[in-house]
């Protein structure tokens, strides 16, 4: 997830019109999923990369149609937990709450291990392990400090990271509009791009749904619109200024890199301004994305210890994670258990390091995917929508469908599929497990 997860809930007087909340989705979408995680789509799709992010903007826009019109019809401030929770039961909004969870901590890791690639391309001899660990303490650090201005910040590095595209875009254009003199990959057969085919553009389609990760946040935040029927409007507007920034910045990109170039540890970005030879803006560019990378980092961590404190707060986590320290009443218990989920990460770091990012990108993916199917089989029973309403939640189940079985295709997907599988086992075990232990509990 992209950006700041939880603002100030109960400063309920600041109501936003749905252009902000739009703003607000483009700020917690555009991130390392795309800046990094779009390498790997490119790597395994080849120039169906573009088709693939399409049909994933066109699902993900349909979840989340699907999560504006229950929040316009119920507005919670639980958003999906409580809708789950109302369609199949309290144990069922307890396992989502943790599902939910668990995928925000991977991507987490996802974020921090990005940014610590986007280091490496300074300081190559640095371990990956040493910098995601410094970034931890550094994030950790920060969120001690206190929360103020982190709204503010996160504002302006969506900004930014908007106007990083925008320059590459207007960069690349004008390069390929002078001429390609000197740049070889353009002038050279593009038949490699396609050697993947179709198998290749179902390997690739998860990383392109991971891309657009950060919608479920709009969620959270549309109780606060003036007018939450207006939800839907502003959804649209974000992904469709997601998707047209996406597909033009990667499709300039895959006019000056080559297959060869692609690797899950650099961002195609900055290969394509490499090889135009802008070595300053390459530069700019790196530092931008670790700006931009670090502010996510942080606001990730905040958010997901605050939604933390929420299940405790619930009680569908342990009463004592609730519990605030020091006078800026930190969630400092709820803080500790997330950073053992960053020691996590780093240690994976230490011990495989060449496919950490790709590994753990899988996994929080797929698992961020899970939750999406939820949300949608709630919408199905809840609202019980018309046959165009059927139609796309339908489709939206059969694209996830699609690209959770994907990584199954090679060796280097399953480690995360099977992780991921691991991660839903867990749950529904201590799932069961609470349930069962509710029931005994109770008095007869």
């Amino acid at each position: 997830m992209e950006t700041l997860r939880h603002t100030n809930s109960n400063n309920n007087s600041n109501k936003l019109s749905w252009w902000q909340l739009a703003l607000f989705g483009i700020g917690c979408t555009i991130g390392t999923g795309f800046f990094l995680g779009s390498s790997i789509a490119i790597q395994k799709s080849g120039f169906l990369v573009v088709a693939i992010f399409l049909l994933a903007a066109l699902a993900t826009l349909f979840v989340y149609e699907a999560l504006a019109q229950m929040t316009a019809a119920n507005p919670e401030k639980g958003s999906f937990r409580n809708y789950v929770r109302e369609a199949y039961g309290r144990w069922a909004g307890f396992g989502v709450g943790w599902l939910y969870w668990s995928s925000e901590m991977l991507i987490l890791g996802s974020s921090l291990t990005a940014i610590g690639i986007f280091t490496q391309f300074w300081f190559p001899n640095l371990p990956l392990w040493l910098l995601t660990a410094c970034y931890s303490i550094l994030a950790i650090f920060v969120i001690i400090l206190g929360s103020k201005g982190i709204n503010k910040t996160e504002n302006i590095c969506a900004i930014v990271k908007m106007g990083a595209v925008f320059l590459f875009i207007a960069i690349a254009g004008i390069v390929f509009i002078k001429g390609t003199h000197g740049i070889n990959t353009i002038q050279g057969s593009t038949a490699h791009w396609f050697g993947s085919g179709w198998t290749g553009a179902w390997k690739g389609l998860l990383y392109a749904f991971y891309a657009f990760s950060g919608i479920e946040v709009m969620g959270f935040m549309a109780i606060h619109l003036r007018n939450p029927k207006e939800a839907t409007k502003a959804g649209r507007i974000m992904l469709l200024a997601i998707t047209v920034l996406y597909v033009v910045a990667i499709s300039l990109a895959l006019l000056f890199i080559t297959k060869e170039h692609v690797t899950p540890d650099k961002s195609p970005l900055l290969l394509a301004l490499g090889i135009m030879k802008l070595p300053i803006l390459v530069h700019i560019m790196n530092g931008v994305l670790i700006i931009a990378g670090f502010s996510i980092l942080v606001a990730s961590l905040y958010g997901v210890s605050t939604m933390l404190v929420a299940l405790a707060e619930g009680g569908d986590a342990p009463p004592w994670l609730a519990n605030k320290k020091g006078k800026k009443q930190l969630p400092l218990y709820a803080l500790g258990v997330n950073t053992i989920g960053l020691s996590v990460s780093i240690v994976l770091a230490l011990v495989m390091p060449s496919k950490i990012f790709e590994h753990i990108t899988t996994a929080g993916g797929l698992v961020l995917l899970y939750t999406w199917l939820l949300i949608v089989a709630s919408y199905l029973k809840q609202l019980r929508p018309t046959l165009s309403g059927h139609l796309k939640s339908w489709s939206a189940i059969l694209l996830i469908m699609v690209a959770v079985t994907g990584p199954l295709l090679e060796q280097t997907g399953r480690p995360g599929f099977w992780t991921s599988l691991l991660i839903v086992l867990v749950i529904i075990l201590i799932t069961w497990w609470m349930k069962h232990h509710s029931e005994r509990t109770e008095p007869a």
